[in-house]
């Protein structure tokens, strides 16, 4: 756990960090370091260039010893989004003219990926969605109809972003390799939150951002299982020649240092998390009526909680929180404040009014018991009445 200063009481608790982290100081130094004293391009051969690729080359190591792959397995990317796209565009030019263009996802896939499925879709590539349960769990005999030998590409989340689901990538790698397709995880929200491995995960590529396990934004990867040829997205030398463009070599280096510090307490940081998970959906439960925390009987994050409070408006909810001092999200951040049902919850069962009810509460690993008391406190003040009025509102339509 952290031993960072403690925030002072007036400062808000902080509990969207499936959103975005805090850079770690050792990010931060190890950064500016680079911006003041290695700001050379890489790709120069002069003595300054290579000094810039040697520190490349350490962060480079640094990052795949932490995420388990290889150095060369690593292409450095401005984040998942684009990790994401590099991997489903890859996969179509690569099994072009083989008869297998048909996608593969999940119903609760990030709505870029959604987004870009849907473009394709329009385009004239068949892509068809896994369905998941009431829980968010994938649907694994519908998985297994799905994929087939027209299959190009199949791809999913390895936890989701607004439930915290925990997918079985595993056995879905299996049944892609069975049917000759590539396996690609969107891991966005595993490093730092689970101990994931990339080798150990049976998938061919993977999508991570640092500024998700406190690494500086604007940088993130794709890794691609060695042996496999990849289609750069944006031409150039760089990056074995699968991404062009000069390295950000501060972003890199702080990605470095950012996984390096996550992989120091990993352990003991998850059984932080999943502690004050349970103390706050426990507290939050008791001290509230209808409360409903989404794939509780799941294998989820040990930091993220998404819960609905009766029927009460997602943007409603947080709103009065944020007042209270607590600031959490209803959703992805690429889509907050857009007061849509939520994706994620319809493809789970629900209905409109409650897909746009769920809150998610998502903790770090700088997160306190005292953060967590004071998000139950406030939220049992600012709701509690809210959550009463409408109980009594539905008992007298009722009677």
């Amino acid at each position: 756990m952290s031993t960072a200063s403690s925030p002072s009481v007036s400062e808000p608790v902080y509990l969207d960090h499936n959103a975005t982290t805090a850079p770690c100081a050792e990010a931060i130094e190890d950064m500016l370091d680079i911006l003041r004293t290695v700001w050379a391009n890489p790709s120069s051969t002069h003595g300054p260039g290579q000094l810039a690729r040697s520190a490349l080359a350490d962060a480079r190591k640094r990052i795949a010893e932490f995420l388990g792959c290889q150095g060369a397995e690593l292409v450095f990317t401005s984040g998942a989004t684009e990790s994401n796209h590099m991997a489903l565009l890859g996969a179509l030019a690569l099994r072009k003219g083989s008869g297998r263009q048909r996608i593969v996802m999940s119903a609760v896939e990030h709505a870029g990926s959604l987004a870009l499925a849907a473009r394709l879709q329009s385009q004239g590539h068949p892509v068809d969605l896994i369905p998941v349960d009431s829980q968010g769990r994938i649907d694994l005999e519908a998985a297994q109809v799905l994929i087939g030998d027209d299959v190009a590409f199949v791809s999913v989340m390895g936890a989701n972003n607004e439930t915290g689901v925990l997918m079985p990538i595993a056995e879905l790698a299996a049944l892609a390799h069975a049917a000759g397709s590539l396996m690609h995880v969107d891991a966005t929200q595993l490093p730092g939150k689970t101990a994931s491995r990339f080798d150990e995960s049976g998938a061919d590529l993977w999508s991570v951002s640092a500024h998700k396990l406190h690494g500086p934004k604007g940088v993130g990867a794709l890794v691609v299982r060695k042996g496999l040829a990849w289609p750069a997205l944006f031409s150039g030398r760089q990056e074995r020649q699968r991404r062009g463009g000069t390295e950000n070599l501060p972003g890199i280096v702080g990605f470095a240092a950012a996984a390096a510090r996550a992989g120091l307490t990993l352990d003991s940081d998850l059984a932080h998390m999943r502690r004050l998970q349970v103390r706050l959906e426990a507290g939050l439960s008791a001290g509230l009526p209808e409360v409903h925390v989404y794939g509780a009987s799941a294998q989820r994050l040990p930091n993220t909680s998404c819960l609905r409070f009766g029927t009460l408006d997602a943007e409603q909810v947080l709103g009065k929180l944020e007042r209270a001092g607590v600031v959490a999200a209803s959703g992805a951040a690429c889509t907050a404040g857009a007061n849509l049902p939520s994706h994620v919850l319809t493809a789970m069962g629900e209905d409109a009014v409650h897909a746009r009810a769920g809150v998610r509460l998502s903790l770090g690993r700088e997160t306190r018991c005292e953060d967590i008391d004071r998000a139950i406190d406030a939220a049992v003040r600012s709701l509690g009445p809210l959550l009463e009025s409408t109980c009594a509102a539905a008992e007298s339509v009722a009677a």
